[in-house]
Parts: structure tokens; sequence; C-alpha cells
């Protein structure tokens, strides 16, 4: 009869087998420091929590079948009610694995904050000084992201490229929802944020084509946002620059509003040039040309404000909300000396 209850389960377990063979663990083996020390941290706490979760399990059956009803030879003592040494053991274990938790949480913390600087390539090798990190701008959209490469001058869609052994900056912001960037071979993920910017400073450590994905649901396309992250050494990263530069097109603000438009499973687009300013202009939520930047918004309330005065100074614009297509009032853009005629114009 047990053996005729075993063979159904044993079926199950061997048929979810394949199943867990697709299981990818880069999480735990990855090819960047911070993410390598994301996972031994992992490790730590767990074996840390199973100091007490084990001998608290294997007591637990212990403890019934010493005790169990038909064990005549067990001591009975009904009237017991305190032991020193028991009461040690329960409360002072746990206290002394919460502290050395703690420890390594508040260790951990600062050392792997994502906006610190990188001090090492990797467990053996300390930044070389004078080392600049590579900057890459990180625009999240509806669905799919856009990498800008300040220093280089491109711009891609889809595609995230960099140096091996060379620290990478990341500067992270999105265009409508809230996002989560996520590598998991280099490193945690950060969110990104409309008007907003974050950081993450991150390595990778060997090369290869690897996974990056959105890990925050922003809706309908949110499980296709995903991108790819190519590994390179300088030679080739240096390539793949030239490569965008001879097929790419100019990233301005009139083809950022059109690349902005949510859209699904979008292949990899190149961009050879990009206008000066424009993440700046992502950032403050004022592409458009027409609408006052949100820095410039909040240097004005700083100020004290202008009071009954700026109401005059909305303007109706076009808005997509779920619902569909509507309108909203925005704040117009400040004219300036340097633009006589009126036509508002916003700075980045």
């Amino acid at each position: 009869m047990r053996l005729t209850r075993l063979i159904p389960t044993a079926a199950a377990l061997a048929a979810a087998a394949p199943l867990l063979a697709g299981c990818d663990t880069v999480v735990m083996k990855p090819h960047g420091d911070i993410a390598a020390q994301q996972a031994q941290l992992i490790v730590t706490s767990t074996l840390l929590m199973l100091l007490i979760i084990v001998p608290v399990i294997a007591l637990t059956l212990f403890f019934a079948w010493r005790y169990r009803q038909s064990n005549q030879a067990a001591t009975y003592t009904p009237d017991w009610d305190h032991s020193t040494r028991l009461e040690l053991l329960i409360w002072g274990a746990p206290l002394l694995i919460i502290i050395a938790l703690g420890a390594i949480t508040w260790i951990s913390t600062h050392r792997l904050d994502p906006y610190r600087a990188l001090d090492r390539i990797d467990a053996n090798r300390p930044v070389a000084a004078g080392t600049k990190p590579l900057v890459v701008e990180v625009v999240a959209l509806d669905w799919k992201w856009l990498f800008v490469y300040p220093e280089q001058g491109i711009a891609t869609v889809n595609e995230l490229a960099a140096p091996v052994d060379r620290p990478i900056e990341f500067r992270l912001t999105s265009s409508n929802v809230m996002n989560a960037f996520y590598v998991p071979a280099m490193a945690g993920m950060v969110y990104a944020m409309p008007g907003m910017q974050t950081e993450l400073n991150a390595v990778i450590n060997r090369p290869g084509r690897y996974d990056g994905l959105s890990a925050n649901y922003s809706g309908a396309g949110f499980s296709n946002m995903r991108f790819s992250f190519l590994g390179l050494s300088d030679a080739e990263f240096a390539q793949w620059v030239e490569s965008n530069r001879a097929q790419g097109q100019a990233l301005d603000r009139a083809a950022y509003l059109k690349l902005e438009q949510p859209s699904e499973r979008e292949p990899v687009r190149r961009y050879a040039s990009v206008e000066k300013g424009l993440f700046g202009a992502i950032l403050n939520r004022c592409v458009e040309g027409d609408k006052m930047c949100l820095h410039q918004m909040m240097a004005i309330d700083a100020a004290g404000g202008t009071g009954k005065a700026g109401v005059a100074g909305l303007i109706r614009k076009p808005w997509r909300n779920a619902e569909g297509q509507t309108e909203r009032s925005v704040v117009a853009a400040l004219c300036t000396p340097a633009n006589p005629g009126g036509t508002a114009t916003a700075q980045p």
C-alpha cells in the first residue's frame, strides 16, 4: 500500500526534473564583481540562519520521538518550569546570530552601495589610479531600453556594451513609470523612476553576451522588455562604437519623442549621434521644449514661487493615459533674453 502511494510522487518528481534543469544559476555564479559579492552575501546569510534552523528542526523531531506517548522510559516531570542553561541557549544563540547578521548587513550595505564608485575590479585587483569609469545614461521606455553613451556620442536601443574590467557608471531614469534595471551576471537591480536619477556602479569581469531585463512590472509589454549586455575587450568595444556610428541615425528630441511611444519586441536600434543635453531633458521631463523643466520649476519654488501669476504660464498638452489620448495642463517653459521672439524654450 505504501509503495503504491510513493509511485505517483516519484513520477511527479521525475517529470519536474527536466524543468529544474533549465534553471539559470547566473545569480549565484555571476561574472561581475558586485554580483559576486552579493552572491557571497546570500550564501553567508543563509549559512548563519541555518545554524539556528537546522538544530531547531532536529530537536523538534528528537523531542517528538523521545517524549512520544508510547515511550515509558522518558522522564516525566510535570512540575518542571525553568532551566537557566536552556534559557541561555534558547536566547543566546539567536542573539549572536542576529548580531552577526546585523554586522554583515551594515558592512555590505556601505560596501555595495550602488552610488559608491568602485575601488576594485575583483577580489585581487584594485581600480588603477586615474581610471575613468564608462558613463552610460539609461532610460526605461515603454517597453524598451535606451542607452546613451555621452563620451562616445552614440546611443542604442535594447543593446548595451562595455569593456571587460572597466568600471561602469550607470545613470538611470524613466520616461513614464518605474522600472528596475537588472543584469543578473553583473550586479543587483536598481530602480529607474521618472523625474529622478538613480545610479549603479558595476563592472563585468568576463567577456560574453548576457541577459538584461526589467525586474519591475510596468504594463502590457513588460515580459518582453529585455536587452543584451555585451562584455567586450577594449578593442572590440572600440569596434562596436564605430559600428554604431557607421550604421546609426541621429537621435534628436523629435526622434526621441517618436521612440518614446509604447511598442513591444523592439529590435536593436543604433544612433550615430545624440543631441546635446537630451538625457537632461528626459530627466527633467521637458523634451518637448515648450514645457518647463523640473529643475527650473524647483528653482522657482525655492525662490518663493510665482503666485497667481504662475497660472498664466499653464498650457494644454496631449497626454496618453490608460484610457487613451487626452489632455492635461503643464507649466510652460520660460522665455529668456536669448529668445526675444517669445518662443518657449527649455534648458535641460
